[in-house]
């Protein structure tokens, strides 16, 4: 099977630090899928308030994603700090990508847990239709 390998753009963008709680360990004593991915939705939303933008209101428009690919690397769990390192990829258009590396520090060592991507697409919900990327943004998150 081919595997899926995400490189993490070194141009980081943002950090935040989410600790793993009980109800994002599954029954495999680790992160469940499902917990992961609400904490890189609760990254990516602590970075765009930073800008003081919403997903709903990025210079009037919203976001949605429209993919979703993780590299997991080592597990984690309760009670660990996951550090969370933003980059932006490719922009087009109608989106760009956004880029999540996750990380632990066990015994003084920091260690790459997964490394994730998003894509993100502009959308105006009246019209249900997509939207062009603002060149306001654009220009914001360049200039990280």
């Amino acid at each position: 099977m081919a595997r899926i390998k995400l490189i993490f753009p070194e141009n980081i963008i943002h950090s935040v630090s989410i600790p793993v709680r009980i109800t994002d360990i599954n029954y495999g004593n680790h992160l469940g899928n499902d917990a992961l991915v609400s904490i890189l939705h609760e990254a990516r939303v602590h970075w765009l308030t930073s800008l003081n933008y919403t997903e709903f209101n990025i210079e009037g428009k919203s976001i949605i994603i429209n993919e979703l690919a993780v590299n997991y690397l080592k597990e984690m769990f309760y009670g660990d700090v996951i550090k969370i390192d933003l980059s932006v990829g490719d922009i087009t258009s109608l989106g760009f990508e956004l880029y999540y590396r996750m990380s632990i520090n066990k015994n003084g060592e920091n260690l790459i847990s997964a490394i994730a991507k998003t894509g993100l697409i502009f959308f105006d919900y009246t019209a249900k239709k997509t939207s062009s990327i603002p060149d306001v943004f654009i220009e914001k998150i360049k200039s990280k």
